[in-house]
C-alpha cells in the first residue's frame, strides 16, 4: 500500500505541534480532512515534531507523538513530503486452517 506524508501544524488549546502526518494515497481518508473526521474518537499518530507550549517556553522535539483528536482546534498543511510504499507483512494463518 502507498502512504503520502505531509508535514502539518496542528493546535489544541495549549500546544502547537509540528509533525508529519501518514495519509492513504488514495481512496477513504485519504484527504487530511477525511482522515482527521474518521478518527474523531482516536489519537493521530504524528513523527519528527515540534511541540511548543503556546503559553510560552522552550520547544521539544519528539520522534513520535499521538494527539487526541478530540483535542484538536487546528490543522494546516505545511508541505507534501512524498510517498512511502509499505510492504504488507507476512499472513498468519490461524490455528483452525493449520488442523
Amino acid at each position: 500500500m502507498n502512504y503520502r506524508r505531509h508535514r502539518v501544524r496542528v493546535e489544541t488549546q495549549r500546544h502547537r505541534i509540528e509533525g508529519v502526518i501518514q495519509l492513504p494515497d488514495s481512496g477513504f481518508r485519504s484527504r487530511t480532512t477525511d482522515f482527521l473526521n474518521a478518527h474523531e474518537s482516536d489519537f493521530i499518530a504524528l513523527t519528527d515534531v515540534t511541540l511548543t507550549d503556546l503559553a510560552g517556553g522552550e520547544s521539544e522535539h519528539h520522534a513520535f507523538v499521538a494527539v487526541s483528536a478530540r483535542q484538536i482546534v487546528l490543522v494546516a498543511e505545511l508541505e507534501s513530503l512524498g510517498m512511502v510504499r509499505k510492504e504488507q507483512g507476512p499472513r498468519r494463518v490461524s490455528d483452525a486452517a493449520t488442523g
